[in-house]
C-alpha cells in the first residue's frame, strides 16, 4: 500500500473515532485486517450524512450531487485527492463492493433533502439504502473470497442494519422532528405519539434483532466480537428507550454511558471467547 493511501485510511479512522465512540469500539474488536476498510466505509457514509443533515447554509443538493460524481470518479480511476473518497474507492475496489449498494445509499441520502414523510414501501426502501446496504458493504469485506457465506449471511446483515436504523429513528426523534421536520415511521404522527405507537415500533425492532442474531452466531470468531458488541449496544439502547414515555423521546436524545459500554465490552468479549454468543 502506498503512503498516500495509508495516510488517507488514517484520516478515515480519525473520522470514525471523532464521530462515534461506540462504532469505533466495535471496529477495534474486529481482527485488524478488516479495520481499514470498515473505517473507509464509515468515513464515506458519515460525510454523505453530514451533507444532508448539517450543511444547511450550503447548497446541499449541489454538494451531494458533486459528492456522488466524485465518488464514482474515484472508484473508476482508483484515486481521489479527497482522502475520504480515496479510502472508500480503495475499499470498494479491493473488496469488490457492489455499486448497487452505493447507488442505494446515495439515493436514500438524497431523499433526506426533500422528503419528510414516508409510506410503508418508501420507509423500507429508505432503510435499505441508508442502513442495510452499509451492513452488506461490511459483510463483503468480512467475506471477501467466500461468496457462499456472504449469501448465507446477507439477510441477517440486512436485518441488523434495519434494527440499528430504527433505533436511531427513535433515539433521534428530537432532532429529526423538531430540527428537520422528518418523520420516518409510516402512519405515525409525533404530535399525537402515544404508548401503543411506541410499543408497536419497539416490537418491530425486536423482531429485526431476533433475525439478525441468528446470523451473528454464524459469523467467524475474528469478526463476531465487533458485530456482537454493536448488536448489544443497540439492544441496550432500545431497552432504555422502552422504559421511557413517548414524550421523553421528543425532549432528549438517549445514550448509553461510557461506563456501561465498557461493561458490555467485557461481557461480549467473554461470551465470544467462550463461544457462548
Amino acid at each position: 500500500m502506498d503512503f498516500y493511501t495509508t495516510n488517507a485510511l488514517k484520516i478515515s479512522k480519525t473520522t470514525t473515532l471523532n464521530y462515534s465512540t461506540s462504532f469505533s469500539m466495535g471496529v477495534w474488536m474486529l481482527d485488524k485486517k478488516y479495520r481499514p476498510a470498515i473505517y473507509a466505509i464509515y468515513g464515506f457514509v458519515r460525510f454523505a450524512d453530514e451533507i444532508v443533515d448539517t450543511f444547511h447554509n450550503q447548497d446541499q443538493q449541489a454538494l451531494l450531487k458533486e459528492y456522488e460524481a466524485q465518488t464514482y470518479k474515484a472508484i473508476d480511476e482508483g484515486f481521489s485527492t479527497d482522502p475520504i473518497l480515496h479510502s472508500f474507492q480503495w475499499a470498494v475496489n479491493k473488496y469488490k463492493i457492489e455499486r448497487e449498494h452505493i447507488e442505494a445509499f446515495l439515493y436514500s441520502m438524497a431523499l433526506d433533502l426533500y422528503k419528510d414523510r414516508y409510506n410503508r414501501e418508501e420507509y423500507h426502501r429508505y432503510i435499505y439504502g441508508s442502513a442495510e446496504v452499509v451492513g452488506l458493504m461490511c459483510l463483503r469485506v468480512f467475506y471477501e473470497d467466500d461468496d457462499e457465506s456472504y449469501e448465507k449471511l446477507k439477510h441477517p446483515a440486512r436485518k441488523l442494519g434495519e434494527a440499528f436504523q430504527k433505533v436511531n429513528f427513535l433515539r433521534d426523534m428530537l432532532s429529526d422532528y423538531h430540527e428537520r421536520g422528518r418523520v420516518y415511521f409510516p402512519e405515525v404522527d409525533f404530535d399525537h405519539f402515544d404508548l401503543q405507537m411506541k410499543k408497536d415500533i419497539e416490537e418491530e425492532i425486536k423482531r429485526d434483532f431476533d433475525e439478525a442474531y441468528l446470523g451473528i452466531k454464524d459469523l467467524r470468531k475474528d469478526i463476531r466480537l465487533g458485530v456482537y458488541l454493536a448488536y448489544n449496544y443497540y439492544l441496550k439502547l432500545l431497552e432504555k428507550i422502552e422504559k421511557a414515555q413517548p414524550d421523553d423521546l421528543l425532549e432528549k436524545r438517549f445514550r448509553i454511558p461510557n461506563s456501561r459500554k465498557l461493561m458490555l465490552l467485557a461481557r461480549c468479549y467473554t461470551e465470544n471467547s467462550l463461544n457462548t454468543v
